[in-house]
């Protein structure tokens, strides 16, 4: 397939006509719940382009990021277990069913080659790793969530595709059969078994692969089992939506938040730390992972920043914070868990530096 292909489509006709009936779609544009801009006032893209391609300090590792080698195809049948592999990509093993969220594992997180690619050590992962997938989910069809070669290694007969509206069609133009997929709204659920189900839920970003924007939806996802209540939280900014979701659905007993990426000057499609823990509270969660962080430079920050400094608000709250490495296990099923704070011994001294 030509590098075009890897664009996607934008929706047909068919698919317009329909979101055309939701309130969330105007203009030929989805919208968010509360007004976005996509910069903070007195910003503009040329300066902001200017500016993101100066040398910053610290945005990539000086040393490997650690993972964890865990044989994915062997897992504990009777386990429920969680595996992050690096920014949003993970992998859910619960209720005997397969889940793989968000999966970019072909090294870079942009169409032109050798632009935004993934920290050494982050991308030991690959398609072959993984056993067969039941459901794969997309939150939205960004390059860093929705990656076209990783797509294509993971097309088989068997896995479904669960994706938020105007994003299948990616899928069908890319080969995929539209009996494997189903595309929702937001607060609309799938069914996947007696007690196994999944809801949309709103999330406050934006979409699009090439120069047009918000042509299909960005979600979250809300994951119910018979033992486990789950919040998988795509990209968000802060917004009023967090606390609707944990007044529906009560108490989760975990969390997964993006914490990396931000930027004051485009303060409202992405979370900084104090707002996750805010967003946490809101939510209702009874423990947090904190994701979108670790493996792309997709901001100007230190690449560490997002994960200490959520970590370090969390711990301040008395909030459980999981922190494992890529590839390390989380057991859904324990109450407690213990994971290392193993980003420090990677940051700088920076007293040490200002000597």
């Amino acid at each position: 397939m030509s590098f075009l292909t890897s664009f996607g489509k934008l929706p047909d006709a068919r698919r317009r006509q329909k979101f055309g009936e939701l309130p969330i779609y105007q203009k030929g544009k989805f919208q968010n719940l509360i007004s976005t801009p996509a910069l903070a006032e007195g910003e503009n893209m040329v300066k902001l382009l200017f500016e993101f391609f100066q040398k910053h300090p610290y945005t990539v590792p000086d040393s490997p990021v650690p993972f964890v080698e865990t044989d994915l195809k062997n897992l504990h049948p009777g386990e429920d277990t969680m595996i992050w592999f690096g920014h949003s990509s993970y992998f859910l093993k619960i209720s005997g069913k397969t889940f793989l969220i968000d999966p970019v594992f072909s090294g870079n997180a942009s169409p032109i080659p050798n632009s935004l690619k993934a920290f050494e050590g982050s991308d030991f992962y690959q398609v072959q790793h993984f056993p067969e997938i039941d459901y794969l989910l997309i939150t939205h069809d960004h390059w860093d969530h929705l990656d076209f070669k990783t797509i294509q290694k993971l097309k088989n007969e068997h896995t479904q595709v669960i994706c938020c509206l105007g994003v299948a069609q990616h899928f069908e133009y890319w080969g995929w059969n539209p009996n494997q997929i189903t595309e929702k709204a937001w607060w609309e659920e799938v069914v996947l078994g007696a007690y196994l189900k999944i809801t949309f839920t709103p999330a406050r970003h934006f979409s699009g692969r090439g120069l047009k924007r918000n042509s299909s939806l960005w979600t979250s996802f809300v994951l119910e089992s018979e033992s486990q209540k789950l919040f998988l939280g795509g990209d968000s900014g802060y917004g009023t939506h967090f606390k609707e979701i944990g007044e529906k659905f009560g108490t989760f007993d975990l969390a997964v938040l993006e914490c990396g990426q931000y930027n004051r000057k485009w303060p409202y499609i992405h979370s900084f730390p104090e707002q996750v823990i805010q967003e946490s509270r809101e939510l209702q969660a009874k423990q947090i992972l904190p994701v979108h962080h670790s493996k792309f430079k997709l901001s100007d920050h230190p690449w560490y920043e997002p994960l200490e400094e959520t970590y370090t608000l969390a711990q301040q709250e008395g909030l459980a914070v999981l922190t494992p490495k890529i590839g390390e296990q989380i057991d859904l099923k324990a109450k407690e868990h213990s994971f290392s704070a193993w980003w420090k011994a990677m940051m700088p001294d920076i007293d040490l530096l200002q000597k």
